[in-house]
């Protein structure tokens, strides 16, 4: 166990790390690092991890020469590219923004707001989509998480775990608890939508270190581009099957009990009221009430279904007692 945590005299030194993978999002990653220059808190640095890709790794090289651009030296995937900036990274906190996203002038200020408790080890922000077409109107607000934004019921203060597209952590966290799971979340060679591993991280971190406090500060606003494909019933449908797998893997690291405590209450009070709101909406002349309701209750059950395969799948690999190694 290490020492207590301490209250900065001063706002920490922030590095902020982006993680991108491919072309053809080279418009959102050159418009994420615009946005963290033109922060009012100016970051100590900016860290571009390339996961895998060569070229793009040339070409962003070149056109940002201010920032500092790094192939990724771990696995492939996201985690490996967060782990290889965790490695580089020289200021007090890392602040972990998508590729895909923008962030307001504000957004480090907030973040870094949150650290004047000394308990206080990770801060996240608010995630706003960023619709590449108008909001479906059968598309819940309690399953923005499915396209990599905040949720409706989630409120700020303090939280189980942090959504690693807008999150901050002090530099002590991964020398007390290593870095992101890298057999957790998406990579570029599977493309199944994968996610948790900041889930996961945060678990064994609060296990490793009980006096933890991870906060949720909603002033702290990026925007996340959510493109037409995500906002298809089929792409809904399954992410949500991907988050059950991935949940799955997440109770085979840290249990059930702490792997699933928030996600009981989400299930049954947030969907529970989605449900309601939805049919009341649809009684007070809204059609579109009763799609989001029979889209929670989807939501909810490709979720369960893809859990109940992942531990089965989990289960199957695990060496049977007794058996011969």
């Amino acid at each position: 166990m290490t020492g207590p945590l301490s209250a900065p005299d001063s706002p920490p030194a922030v590095s902020v790390v982006i993680c991108a993978y491919t072309e053809e999002r080279w418009d959102d990653v050159v418009a994420a690092v615009e946005s963290v220059t033109a922060q009012r808190l100016e970051p100590h640095e900016i860290i571009l991890v390339i996961d895998h890709n060569p070229a793009l790794y040339s070409r962003l090289k070149r056109t940002l020469p201010d920032v500092l651009v790094v192939q990724n030296r771990s696995e492939r995937g996201l985690s490996g590219g967060k782990n290889t900036a965790i490695q580089m990274a020289k200021g007090d906190v890392l602040a972990f923004l998508d590729d895909d996203a923008v962030a307001e002038p504000d957004w480090l200020t907030y973040l870094v707001a949150g650290y004047g408790q000394p308990e206080v080890i990770g801060v996240g922000g608010l995630t706003l989509p960023l619709w590449e077409t108008a909001r479906p109107a059968w598309f819940p607000e309690e399953f923005d998480w499915t396209v990599g934004c905040t949720f409706t019921g989630r409120e700020p203060g303090r939280v189980r775990n942090l959504l690693g597209g807008n999150a901050s952590f002090r530099r002590e966290a991964f020398h007390i608890a290593g870095g992101f799971p890298t057999g957790i979340g998406r990579s570029a060679a599977n493309r199944r939508p994968l996610g948790c591993e900041e889930t996961e991280f945060c678990i064994r971190l609060a296990r490793r270190r009980p006096d933890s406090i991870f906060l949720f500060d909603a002033r702290a606003v990026i925007h996340h581009r959510v493109p037409r494909t995500r906002s298809r019933f089929r792409y809904f449908r399954s992410r949500c099957y991907a988050e059950g797998l991935s949940k799955a893997q997440v109770t085979r690291s840290v249990g059930v009990a702490d792997g699933l405590a928030t996600e009981r209450r989400y299930a049954t009070t947030t969907l529970r009221r989605g449900v309601a709101q939805g049919l009341l909406d649809a009684l007070l002349g809204d059609p579109a009430g009763l799609s989001r309701s029979a889209a929670i209750t989807a939501g909810l059950v490709s979720t369960t279904v893809g859990y109940v395969v992942g531990t089965l799948q989990g289960s199957l690999r695990a060496p049977r007692r007794g058996a011969r190694r």
